[in-house]
């Protein structure tokens, strides 16, 4: 299980394929593995490398607050220690904002830029959201805790497919029985780092093609956030999903798969 050192941290991560490589970056409580279904695809044409962010999975899990900047930091070093220069990056939700990060603080580093579910800046009901899932994550057991994070990020269209449902029901077991559930504290950490992201003003620096990705139908990261981060990157692309929510790329795999493949070859 690969590890190496990284901005004061020890830092997991795994690869898939071969070719230039392509940094992944997943979402709050989630590791890099959640990157799965993707990777199949995308470790056709790169060398996907699936990181565990700082306070999930098998990476380490210090005390918080985290800051979107100190997690981009987390992987330029992971890349320094890989030898690579520059890279594709993908993030999905906080690891959208990790990407945002790397992008502006490291520009040179990289390549290109898939931006999922993303946003420049919270408002309050997007801080009450972070804070009401903080609350819930401290008082559920994780299989109840893993329920309400299926009810906030998916939709209608999914809870009708039999097969899907019988993956939420998967999840949730699994959730029951994790082999490194996140601590409280973590979990907090990185909610602090989503809550307090602001890059409003800065994204007009970004010098990399960028393409948007969002649902239509999404209630923890609205359309509208998506298209403030499109508009304010010059040059970004935006696709946003009809009947689709927060977790569009497994609601919408048969697209979404092809579509970024697609845009990562040309980007």
């Amino acid at each position: 299980m690969p590890h190496i050192k990284t901005n004061g941290i020890n830092m997991y991560y795994d690869e898939r394929g071969e070719g230039e490589p392509l940094i992944c970056i997943m979402g709050v409580t989630a590791p890099g593995g959640v990157w799965e279904a993707h990777a199949a695809e995308w470790s056709k044409h790169f060398r996907c490398i699936l990181g565990d962010n700082r306070g999930v999975g098998l990476t380490d899990k210090p005390e918080g607050p985290y800051t979107t900047a100190m997690m981009a930091d987390d992987y330029a070093g992971l890349m320094d220690e890989l030898g690579i220069e520059s890279a594709r990056v993908v993030g999905c939700s906080l690891g959208s904002v990790i990407a945002q990060q790397l992008a502006l603080r490291h520009p040179g580093k990289v390549k290109s830029a898939i931006l999922m579910c993303t946003w420049a800046r919270q408002d309050r009901f997007g801080i009450y959201t972070w804070q009401h899932m903080m609350k819930c994550k401290a008082t559920m057991r994780p299989e109840d805790f893993m329920h309400y994070v299926q009810m906030l990020i998916f939709t209608k269209p999914w809870f009708d497919n039999d097969d899907c449902w019988d993956n939420m029901k998967q999840g949730l077991a699994d959730a029951a029985i994790g082999a490194a559930p996140q601590p409280v504290h973590a979990m907090e950490a990185q909610a602090a780092a989503a809550m307090n992201h602001n890059t409003l003003n800065d994204l007009a620096g970004f010098d990399c093609p960028v393409l948007v990705i969002g649902g239509k139908n999404d209630v923890f990261t609205p359309r509208w956030m998506s298209e403030e981060v499109a508009a304010a990157i010059p040059g970004a692309e935006l696709h946003l999903y009809d009947d689709a929510g927060h977790a569009f790329h497994w609601e919408c795999l048969s697209d979404f798969n092809p579509r970024t493949t697609d845009w990562l070859l040309k980007h």
